[in-house]
């Protein structure tokens, strides 16, 4: 029996999440804002570390509040890869061919700046965030968003609160850091492609239930984002190519919409805390 029912949940982890994420994010920016200067390119980047552990403490934390203990199993039983029919697998490659494909079309027909590197080793960073994250977006925050509800207009919700997660690191994404007067742009770009991101990868775990899937097409799309990302681009573009990703995401988003509507329009059968 939950112990902690309906919105208050799902609130509870989201202020837990952006507590400890920002709050780690502020310890590391805190020397440098003292002495009044610009956090360097080494702090910034040390902050992706601290700030995801705090979905996963939360997720966690939340999951025996309001699951209870027992719970803790049915979500290590959903990172369980014999749980997913190997046709599905093939999504995870969906992130990295969209983001491929944005890049060699950008640098076909608009600019050269947009050709992708191939930084190979790039696809390493995107594990740990994959991974660690999703136990709290995927393994206790959406499950109980979806709970009775529409999926479609809950995994947008999500989304847009993954995207504000970001905000104390978002100047240090990307290659065209810092983005200066473009940073507003590469943000909001940067969110509709999450956002779109989180469509995809509630789908699917409302199709596999799998936790596991989810890590990894998180992991699959940082991942190609930090191996293709084109070295010589300028602010500016870097946020043209970024509303390019966004843009490949919602197209497969509108798909996904036309061939099952009633899917993600209809209100969903409990599943939080289950082991589905």
């Amino acid at each position: 029996m939950q112990t902690l029912t309906g919105r208050n949940s799902e609130i509870l982890y989201f202020a837990l999440t952006f507590a400890i994420s920002w709050s780690g994010a502020l310890v590391v920016a805190a020397p440098a804002l003292i002495r009044g200067q610009t956090l360097s390119k080494q702090s910034g980047i040390l902050l992706f570390p601290v700030m995801i552990v705090g979905p996963c403490i939360a997720g966690i934390i939340l999951t025996v509040i309001a699951d209870g203990k027992p719970a803790l199993g049915r979500l290590v039983s959903r990172m369980r890869p014999d749980r997913i029919a190997p046709v599905w697998y093939l999504v995870v490659g969906v992130p990295p061919f969209l983001i491929w494909s944005v890049l060699f079309l950008m640098s076909r027909f608009v600019s050269p700046h947009f050709t992708a590197n191939l930084f190979w080793a790039g696809v390493f960073f995107g594990i740990p965030a994959g991974f660690i994250e999703e136990i709290g977006w995927t393994g206790f925050a959406l499950p109980h968003m979806i709970e009775g509800r529409r999926m479609l207009p809950q995994s947008v919700l999500l989304g847009l609160l993954w995207g504000i997660w970001h905000f104390p690191a978002i100047d240090f994404l990307g290659a065209a850091t810092p983005h200066r007067s473009y940073l507003f742009a590469f943000f909001v770009a940067f969110t509709a492609a999450l956002t779109g991101l989180r469509v995809l990868m509630s789908w699917i775990y409302v199709n596999t239930g799998s936790v596991l899937l989810a890590q990894l097409v998180h992991a699959g799309s940082t991942g190609a984002l930090v191996a293709f990302s084109p070295p010589g681009v300028t602010p500016g573009e870097e946020a043209v190519w970024y509303f390019g990703y966004a843009g490949a995401l919602w197209i497969c988003v509108a798909a996904i919409l036309l061939r099952y509507h009633r899917q993600l329009m209809t209100p969903s059968a409990p599943t939080a805390g289950e082991g589905a």
